[in-house]
């Protein structure tokens, strides 16, 4: 698993060049306008390697003590957001 990336104020930048189509770019620049287009594609990315990395630690972790069961995995959604009613989903 890599390192996290540094703090983007201490590391440089690079271009490069990325193929969206077009009505992704669309979306983007009307949220952010065009000179917002680098930091939200930055941030998306960011957030993509933060998942891969946690994925890698939950797949390393089921190797060396399995799976969670349904039980624990409910256990955890009621430490986190407190019970949930029969029926309805957290």
């Amino acid at each position: 698993m890599a390192d996290s990336a540094p703090a983007p104020e201490q590391d440089p930048t690079v271009s490069v060049s990325v193929s969206f189509h077009a009505s992704v770019i669309d979306s983007v620049r009307d949220r952010v306008g065009k000179r917002g287009v680098s930091p939200y594609v930055e941030a998306a990315v960011r957030r993509q390697i933060e998942r891969d990395n946690l994925q890698a630690m939950i797949q390393a972790n089921e190797e060396i003590h399995g799976s969670l069961t349904s039980e624990e995995i409910q256990a955890a959604r009621e430490e986190i957001y407190g019970a949930v009613p029969r029926g309805e989903v957290a």
